[in-house]
């Protein structure tokens, strides 16, 4: 059963690829005619991005007492984000892919989940503060617009209450059962009047709940313990940036710090609140008028953002796919029995 599943997810991917062929075809236009010096430093700093990744995890675990190499957390981290962008899952796929890789080790479910969702809130806590700069380089330009701030608060209030639950989970684990459960009780009433029946179970919350509460409950009191991660996390927008900064020097376009800010914050903030994967077809649109509205020319914005996209989004997806692939090979040597 998990070979067919792994096929599947395979397939999606290749089916994903196809589909938006074109605008890899674009993207590999426009990176012939970038500087081959920038673009191996691009591609060096995207290499960095993946082993910081997989280093923010290793942090998060240690802080939990799961032990796990740094090595196995990257590939695990690269192959949920595969399979985050090809599956409807909403990101549970790639939450997923943690708990299936950690149960294979012995590691509790609970504190795989939490370790997931921890990085998932020191992320975001991470870009708002990049995005905060962002906002003031935008205001500055007189250029930050209703959507842009829209999209901002969405942001801010799914952390709010990521960071919500992690309290409530801390405190109480009964009350935990029954945010989960009351959240479950609204995405049912959303998606019955088309799908005709429970999407997530309430009582499945509330045992969801406890194993929650024993991961929780293995995180250190003191606060600065998370400053590690939250730093880790940070050094991955900056990375980001970086690369941001080769593809304006690939293509010989002037560029400013607040430009990169500006325009980075933009990007990669519909890369988060939009409602396709990974931000297809929405980011590449946003961030060229934004780096547009700083300055650039439009189709110089245009050629800097295809650039830019096809090392921090197609190149990764590769890879994570390639991860995800390697992850699972040994599902081959594993008798029908175990695979089941």
């Amino acid at each position: 059963m998990r070979k067919l599943l792994v096929l599947i997810i395979l397939f999606l991917g290749v089916l994903f690829v196809i589909l938006r062929f074109s605008e890899v075809e674009s993207i590999l236009e426009t990176l012939q005619r970038a500087n081959p010096l920038y673009l191996a430093i691009a591609l060096l700093i995207q290499g960095t991005w993946f082993f910081v990744l997989g280093w923010t995890f290793k942090s998060i675990y240690g802080l939990l007492g799961l032990k796990e190499s740094l090595h196995r957390l990257t590939l695990i981290a690269a192959a949920g984000s595969f399979v985050n962008i090809v599956t409807p899952s909403a990101g549970v796929g790639g939450l997923a892919i943690f708990i299936t890789e950690g149960r294979t080790r012995s590691l509790p479910p609970g504190k795989v989940t939490v370790a997931s969702a921890l990085y998932l809130l020191l992320d975001e806590a991470a870009f708002l503060c990049v995005l905060a700069l962002g906002m003031v380089v935008l205001i500055r330009h007189n250029h930050l617009g209703a959507g842009d701030v829209t999209a901002a608060i969405i942001l801010l209030a799914v952390a709010s209450v990521l960071a919500s639950l992690f309290f409530i989970g801390y405190r109480s684990t009964e009350a935990l059962g029954e945010a989960l459960a009351k959240l479950a009780r609204l995405m049912n009433n959303i998606v019955r009047p088309f799908i005709h029946r429970e999407y997530l179970s309430e009582a499945r919350a509330h045992s969801f709940a406890s194993e929650i509460a024993d991961g929780l409950g293995a995180l250190p009191e003191k606060p600065r313990s998370l400053f590690r991660p939250f730093f880790l996390s940070l050094s991955t927008k900056v990375l980001l940036m970086g690369i941001l900064i080769c593809s304006f020097l690939s293509f010989a376009v002037p560029f400013t710090a607040g430009t990169i800010i500006g325009g980075f914050a933009i990007g990669y903030l519909f890369l988060i609140v939009s409602p396709t994967p990974s931000g297809i077809g929405i980011v590449e649109g946003v961030m060229s008028i934004a780096l547009h509205s700083l300055g650039v020319n439009f189709s110089q914005a245009v050629v800097i953002t295809l650039a830019y996209r096809g090392m921090t989004f197609w190149l990764p997806l590769a890879v994570g796919a390639l991860a995800f692939r390697f992850l699972h090979s040994r599902d081959v040597t594993k008798s029908p029995e175990e695979l089941a």
